[in-house]
């Protein structure tokens, strides 16, 4: 996880993060996970320098978004945004989930509640069916505990952690 240390955090933030670490630990393939808010802000999010190191160690060119656990929540917050938009123009009610299928990987983009949104990276290999079904338990089990007061204590753990580690 972005932020290894639970250490502090309300039950329901410690349940997120390993419901979290669940997702892309039992679903093969997925590259990246991003938990974002409304308004944008990365909640949550996969440790993906661990899922960098097992690809180089396979000698696989690194396949993704470029830079930080920031630069998914960002594609992700600005899909949610766009597909929001469409929705309210063409009348049809909201988005429940939205899937972008590249050459080298894909990336899904499913509604938590409140405008939340979660957001995987998956490998070319991985089963897009699969891993909108364990998006689909992910968002069912999370998205009646993402309060305004837990998505508050998730953005303040993971600005803690940034100013811990110097960024």
């Amino acid at each position: 996880m972005t932020a290894p240390s639970t250490f502090g955090l309300s039950s329901e933030a410690r349940n997120l993060h390993w419901l979290l670490s669940n997702l892309v630990e039992e679903v093969s393939g997925i590259q990246s996970v991003a938990v974002v808010s409304s308004d944008g802000l990365l909640l949550l999010s996969s440790d993906t320098s661990r899922n960098e190191a097992a690809r180089e160690a396979q000698g696989e060119k690194r396949k993704g978004p470029r830079g930080s656990s920031a630069d998914l929540a960002t594609i992700v917050s600005g899909i949610g945004s766009l597909t929001i938009g469409a929705a309210r123009l063409m009348d049809f009610g909201p988005v429940k989930h939205t899937m972008v299928a590249m050459d080298e990987g894909s990336l899904f983009v499913m509604s938590i509640s409140d405008g939340s949104l979660l957001g995987v990276h998956g490998s070319a290999e991985c089963d897009m069916s699969v891993v909108a079904y364990h998006m689909a338990l992910f968002v069912g089990r999370a998205g009646h505990v993402l309060t305004p007061e837990l998505r508050s204590e998730l953005r303040k753990s993971l600005e803690e952690d940034a100013t811990r580690s110097g960024r």
